[in-house]
Protein backbone atom coordinates (compact mmCIF):
# COMPACT_ATOMS: atom_id res chain seq x y z
CA UNK A 1 0.00 0.00 0.00
CA UNK A 2 1.35 3.11 -0.81
CA UNK A 3 2.72 5.35 2.44
CA UNK A 4 0.31 8.57 2.90
CA UNK A 5 2.13 11.19 4.64
CA UNK A 6 -0.81 13.56 4.61
CA UNK A 7 -4.29 13.20 6.69
CA UNK A 8 -6.36 13.35 3.08
CA UNK A 9 -8.08 9.98 2.41
CA UNK A 10 -6.12 7.44 -0.05
CA UNK A 11 -8.56 5.29 -1.25
CA UNK A 12 -10.11 2.09 0.11
CA UNK A 13 -8.49 -1.02 1.45
CA UNK A 14 -10.70 -4.00 1.03
CA UNK A 15 -10.40 -7.19 2.67
CA UNK A 16 -12.63 -10.71 2.46
CA UNK A 17 -12.97 -12.21 5.78
CA UNK A 18 -15.24 -14.99 7.44
CA UNK A 19 -18.40 -13.32 8.52
CA UNK A 20 -18.26 -15.55 11.85
CA UNK A 21 -15.17 -13.29 12.69
CA UNK A 22 -17.85 -9.92 13.11
CA UNK A 23 -18.13 -10.69 16.98
CA UNK A 24 -14.50 -10.55 17.65
CA UNK A 25 -13.79 -7.62 15.58
CA UNK A 26 -16.50 -5.58 16.91
CA UNK A 27 -15.00 -5.92 20.61
CA UNK A 28 -12.14 -5.57 19.90
CA UNK A 29 -13.06 -2.09 17.62
CA UNK A 30 -15.11 -1.05 21.05
CA UNK A 31 -11.89 -1.58 23.16
CA UNK A 32 -10.27 0.96 20.03
CA UNK A 33 -13.57 3.79 20.79
CA UNK A 34 -14.77 3.10 17.68
CA UNK A 35 -18.58 4.24 17.44
CA UNK A 36 -20.82 1.13 16.17
CA UNK A 37 -24.05 0.85 14.04
CA UNK A 38 -25.48 -1.46 11.85
CA UNK A 39 -26.61 -0.40 8.55
CA UNK A 40 -28.72 -2.12 5.95
CA UNK A 41 -26.69 -5.16 4.70
CA UNK A 42 -24.02 -4.89 7.09
CA UNK A 43 -23.00 -6.89 10.21
CA UNK A 44 -21.75 -3.10 11.55
CA UNK A 45 -20.05 -0.05 10.45
CA UNK A 46 -17.41 1.60 13.05
CA UNK A 47 -16.39 5.27 12.74
CA UNK A 48 -13.55 7.02 14.81
CA UNK A 49 -11.75 10.45 13.38
CA UNK A 50 -9.78 9.59 10.64
CA UNK A 51 -11.32 5.86 10.29
CA UNK A 52 -14.20 4.14 8.68
CA UNK A 53 -14.68 0.68 8.76
CA UNK A 54 -17.37 -1.34 7.47
CA UNK A 55 -18.11 -5.05 7.23
CA UNK A 56 -20.61 -6.45 5.19
CA UNK A 57 -22.97 -9.24 5.77
CA UNK A 58 -20.83 -11.09 2.40
CA UNK A 59 -17.64 -10.56 4.45
CA UNK A 60 -16.58 -7.81 2.65
CA UNK A 61 -14.20 -5.39 5.06
CA UNK A 62 -13.75 -1.99 3.38
CA UNK A 63 -11.54 0.44 5.76
CA UNK A 64 -11.46 4.50 4.55
CA UNK A 65 -9.65 7.55 5.77
CA UNK A 66 -6.72 9.51 6.56
CA UNK A 67 -5.55 7.40 9.48
CA UNK A 68 -6.24 3.72 7.12
CA UNK A 69 -2.57 3.33 7.48
CA UNK A 70 -2.08 3.22 11.09
CA UNK A 71 -4.87 1.16 11.69
CA UNK A 72 -4.17 -1.33 8.79
CA UNK A 73 -0.50 -1.53 10.17
CA UNK A 74 -0.75 -1.67 13.94
CA UNK A 75 -4.58 -3.32 14.08
CA UNK A 76 -5.79 -5.54 11.06
CA UNK A 77 -2.33 -6.83 9.57
CA UNK A 78 -0.49 -8.34 13.32
CA UNK A 79 -3.84 -9.51 14.39
CA UNK A 80 -6.39 -9.81 11.88
CA UNK A 81 -4.76 -10.11 8.33
CA UNK A 82 -3.06 -13.50 8.25
CA UNK A 83 -6.07 -14.59 7.74
CA UNK A 84 -7.38 -12.67 5.13
CA UNK A 85 -7.36 -12.20 1.87
CA UNK A 86 -6.50 -9.06 0.63
CA UNK A 87 -7.10 -6.84 -2.19
CA UNK A 88 -7.12 -2.98 -3.32
CA UNK A 89 -9.80 -0.96 -4.52
CA UNK A 90 -8.08 2.30 -5.08
CA UNK A 91 -5.44 1.87 -7.93
CA UNK A 92 -2.73 4.94 -7.53
CA UNK A 93 -2.86 6.61 -10.85
CA UNK A 94 0.85 7.03 -11.30
CA UNK A 95 1.33 3.18 -11.10
CA UNK A 96 4.02 1.90 -13.53
CA UNK A 97 2.80 -0.02 -15.57
CA UNK A 98 5.51 -0.16 -18.35
CA UNK A 99 5.56 -4.13 -19.00
CA UNK A 100 8.72 -5.30 -17.25
CA UNK A 101 10.44 -9.03 -15.65
CA UNK A 102 10.79 -8.72 -12.06
CA UNK A 103 13.39 -11.12 -10.11
CA UNK A 104 14.36 -11.99 -7.05
CA UNK A 105 15.40 -14.92 -4.67
CA UNK A 106 15.02 -16.71 -1.36
CA UNK A 107 16.88 -18.84 0.60
CA UNK A 108 20.34 -17.29 0.75
CA UNK A 109 20.55 -16.45 4.08
CA UNK A 110 18.77 -20.19 5.56
CA UNK A 111 21.18 -22.81 6.27
CA UNK A 112 18.57 -25.59 5.74
CA UNK A 113 16.44 -25.87 2.19
CA UNK A 114 17.20 -24.59 -1.49
CA UNK A 115 18.15 -21.37 -3.02
CA UNK A 116 15.09 -19.77 -4.98
CA UNK A 117 14.85 -17.27 -8.07
CA UNK A 118 12.00 -16.76 -9.64
CA UNK A 119 10.79 -14.19 -12.08
CA UNK A 120 7.48 -12.60 -13.17
CA UNK A 121 6.40 -10.47 -15.84
CA UNK A 122 3.72 -8.11 -16.18
CA UNK A 123 2.31 -5.04 -18.43
CA UNK A 124 -0.62 -2.97 -18.48
CA UNK A 125 -3.54 -2.97 -16.46
CA UNK A 126 -2.16 -6.58 -15.16
CA UNK A 127 0.46 -4.50 -12.85
CA UNK A 128 -2.61 -3.10 -10.97
CA UNK A 129 -3.66 -6.62 -10.71
CA UNK A 130 -0.90 -7.64 -8.68
CA UNK A 131 -1.65 -4.72 -6.59
CA UNK A 132 -5.46 -5.94 -6.06
CA UNK A 133 -3.78 -9.14 -5.01
CA UNK A 134 -1.89 -7.58 -2.03
CA UNK A 135 1.39 -7.71 -3.75
CA UNK A 136 4.39 -6.18 -1.42
CA UNK A 137 8.18 -7.55 -0.26
CA UNK A 138 7.15 -10.96 0.85
CA UNK A 139 9.74 -10.21 4.35
CA UNK A 140 6.48 -7.52 5.46
CA UNK A 141 3.83 -10.74 4.51
CA UNK A 142 2.80 -13.97 6.67
CA UNK A 143 3.76 -17.27 5.39
CA UNK A 144 -0.64 -17.81 4.57
CA UNK A 145 -0.38 -14.94 2.94
CA UNK A 146 2.41 -15.94 0.60
CA UNK A 147 1.30 -18.93 -0.32
CA UNK A 148 -2.25 -17.74 -1.02
CA UNK A 149 -0.69 -14.43 -3.19
CA UNK A 150 1.79 -16.90 -4.49
CA UNK A 151 -1.07 -19.08 -6.19
CA UNK A 152 -2.84 -16.06 -7.65
CA UNK A 153 0.38 -15.11 -9.41
CA UNK A 154 0.85 -18.54 -10.77
CA UNK A 155 -2.48 -18.34 -12.03
CA UNK A 156 -2.25 -15.15 -13.80
CA UNK A 157 1.17 -14.16 -14.73
CA UNK A 158 3.71 -15.49 -16.78
CA UNK A 159 6.87 -17.10 -14.38
CA UNK A 160 9.57 -18.78 -13.85
CA UNK A 161 11.37 -20.56 -10.40
CA UNK A 162 14.56 -21.84 -10.84
CA UNK A 163 15.15 -23.84 -6.98
CA UNK A 164 18.53 -25.11 -6.71
CA UNK A 165 17.95 -27.53 -3.98
CA UNK A 166 20.80 -28.25 -1.35
CA UNK A 167 22.80 -31.12 -3.00
CA UNK A 168 22.97 -29.19 -6.34
CA UNK A 169 23.72 -25.99 -4.54
CA UNK A 170 26.40 -27.53 -2.57
CA UNK A 171 28.08 -28.92 -6.06
CA UNK A 172 27.38 -25.17 -7.49
CA UNK A 173 28.84 -23.27 -4.11
CA UNK A 174 32.08 -25.35 -5.29
CA UNK A 175 31.96 -24.62 -9.04
CA UNK A 176 31.10 -20.35 -8.60
CA UNK A 177 33.50 -20.07 -5.85
CA UNK A 178 30.92 -17.29 -4.39
CA UNK A 179 27.66 -17.09 -3.39
CA UNK A 180 27.19 -13.75 -5.46
CA UNK A 181 28.35 -15.63 -8.60
CA UNK A 182 26.06 -18.82 -8.33
CA UNK A 183 23.00 -16.12 -7.82
CA UNK A 184 24.02 -14.28 -10.65
CA UNK A 185 23.75 -17.79 -12.54
CA UNK A 186 20.39 -18.14 -11.20
CA UNK A 187 18.96 -14.67 -11.91
CA UNK A 188 20.49 -14.94 -15.18
CA UNK A 189 18.83 -18.10 -15.84
CA UNK A 190 15.10 -16.95 -14.85
CA UNK A 191 15.38 -14.14 -16.87
CA UNK A 192 16.78 -16.55 -19.89
CA UNK A 193 13.61 -18.74 -19.06
CA UNK A 194 11.04 -15.41 -19.37
CA UNK A 195 12.94 -13.57 -22.18
CA UNK A 196 11.91 -16.86 -23.86
CA UNK A 197 8.40 -17.35 -22.91
CA UNK A 198 7.41 -13.39 -23.69
CA UNK A 199 10.14 -11.62 -25.45
CA UNK A 200 10.09 -8.97 -23.08
CA UNK A 201 13.40 -7.62 -22.44
CA UNK A 202 12.86 -5.07 -19.56
CA UNK A 203 14.17 -6.33 -16.73
CA UNK A 204 14.39 -4.99 -12.80
CA UNK A 205 16.04 -6.75 -9.87
CA UNK A 206 16.69 -6.21 -6.24
CA UNK A 207 20.28 -5.22 -6.36
CA UNK A 208 22.53 -7.90 -4.05
CA UNK A 209 26.27 -7.48 -5.76
CA UNK A 210 28.13 -5.36 -7.75
CA UNK A 211 26.16 -4.18 -10.60
CA UNK A 212 29.25 -6.45 -13.09
CA UNK A 213 28.55 -9.45 -11.50
CA UNK A 214 24.75 -10.02 -13.31
CA UNK A 215 25.77 -8.44 -15.98
CA UNK A 216 28.54 -10.83 -16.83
CA UNK A 217 26.13 -13.90 -16.21
CA UNK A 218 23.79 -12.76 -19.19
CA UNK A 219 26.94 -12.07 -21.44
CA UNK A 220 27.99 -15.82 -20.68
CA UNK A 221 24.45 -16.68 -22.03
CA UNK A 222 24.53 -13.81 -24.99
CA UNK A 223 21.33 -12.34 -23.41
CA UNK A 224 21.15 -9.02 -24.00
CA UNK A 225 18.48 -7.37 -21.83
CA UNK A 226 17.64 -3.33 -20.58
CA UNK A 227 18.99 -4.77 -16.91
CA UNK A 228 18.35 -1.75 -13.89
CA UNK A 229 19.22 -3.38 -10.45
CA UNK A 230 17.96 -1.61 -7.35
CA UNK A 231 19.25 -1.65 -3.68
CA UNK A 232 14.79 -2.34 -2.20
CA UNK A 233 14.19 -3.85 -5.74
CA UNK A 234 11.38 -5.38 -4.05
CA UNK A 235 9.34 -1.97 -3.85
CA UNK A 236 8.82 -2.53 -7.49
CA UNK A 237 5.43 -3.91 -7.83
CA UNK A 238 7.11 -7.09 -10.21
CA UNK A 239 9.98 -7.94 -7.92
CA UNK A 240 7.72 -7.79 -5.34
CA UNK A 241 5.49 -10.63 -6.97
CA UNK A 242 8.75 -11.84 -7.78
CA UNK A 243 10.07 -12.36 -4.11
CA UNK A 244 6.35 -13.66 -3.09
CA UNK A 245 7.02 -16.38 -5.80
CA UNK A 246 10.42 -17.20 -4.49
CA UNK A 247 9.57 -17.56 -0.98
CA UNK A 248 6.57 -19.70 -1.93
CA UNK A 249 9.13 -22.01 -3.84
CA UNK A 250 11.12 -21.94 -0.94
CA UNK A 251 8.58 -22.39 2.15
CA UNK A 252 7.04 -25.57 0.45
CA UNK A 253 10.26 -27.17 -0.31
CA UNK A 254 10.96 -26.86 3.09
CA UNK A 255 7.80 -28.55 4.29
CA UNK A 256 8.55 -31.06 1.93
CA UNK A 257 12.47 -31.92 3.04
CA UNK A 258 10.39 -32.29 6.70
CA UNK A 259 8.27 -34.58 5.94
CA UNK A 260 10.72 -36.58 3.59
CA UNK A 261 13.04 -36.73 6.62
CA UNK A 262 10.79 -36.29 9.75
CA UNK A 263 12.62 -33.49 11.33
CA UNK A 264 12.01 -29.71 11.75
CA UNK A 265 14.61 -27.28 9.74
CA UNK A 266 14.19 -23.68 11.44
CA UNK A 267 14.87 -21.03 8.79
CA UNK A 268 17.51 -18.81 9.50
CA UNK A 269 21.20 -19.65 10.69
CA UNK A 270 20.20 -19.51 14.38
CA UNK A 271 20.76 -21.49 17.79
CA UNK A 272 17.82 -23.53 16.42
CA UNK A 273 19.05 -24.27 13.16
CA UNK A 274 22.50 -25.77 14.97
CA UNK A 275 20.35 -27.85 17.08
CA UNK A 276 18.20 -29.09 13.68
CA UNK A 277 21.55 -29.96 12.53
CA UNK A 278 22.72 -32.00 15.35
CA UNK A 279 19.40 -33.75 15.47
CA UNK A 280 19.75 -34.43 11.50
CA UNK A 281 23.13 -36.00 11.82
CA UNK A 282 22.44 -38.22 14.88
CA UNK A 283 19.50 -39.37 12.85
CA UNK A 284 20.79 -40.02 9.32
CA UNK A 285 23.79 -39.38 9.63
CA UNK A 286 26.69 -36.75 8.84
CA UNK A 287 27.16 -37.63 5.24
CA UNK A 288 23.67 -36.71 4.24
CA UNK A 289 23.22 -33.25 5.50
CA UNK A 290 23.98 -32.02 2.86
CA UNK A 291 20.72 -32.84 1.27
CA UNK A 292 19.45 -30.53 3.44
CA UNK A 293 21.55 -27.44 4.29
CA UNK A 294 23.93 -25.52 2.40
CA UNK A 295 27.54 -26.72 3.76
CA UNK A 296 29.56 -23.62 3.05
CA UNK A 297 27.84 -21.65 5.82
CA UNK A 298 29.96 -21.15 9.09
CA UNK A 299 26.74 -22.67 10.97
CA UNK A 300 28.22 -26.08 10.08
CA UNK A 301 30.82 -25.38 12.26
CA UNK A 302 28.99 -24.93 14.95
CA UNK A 303 26.49 -27.65 13.94
CA UNK A 304 29.47 -30.54 13.91
CA UNK A 305 31.31 -28.93 17.17
CA UNK A 306 29.94 -30.85 20.90
CA UNK A 307 26.79 -29.30 22.19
Amino acid sequence: MKDQNSTSPSGTFVATIDPALAPKIMQDLIEQGFELTKPACTAFSAKKKGINCTLYLSGKLTVQGSEMKDFIEFYLEPQVLKTFTLSYSHIDESLDKTGRIGIDESGKGDFFGPLCVAGVFAEGEEISKLKSFGVRDSKTLTEISILKIGDNIRRHFAHQIVKINPAKYNELIIQFKNLNHLLAWGHATAIEQLVEKTTCRKVIIDQFASEHVVITALKRKNLLVDLTQRHRGEEDLVVAAASILARQAFVESLKKMEKEFGLEFPKGASSRTISAGRAFIRKHGRENLGLVGKLHFKTLDSILKEG
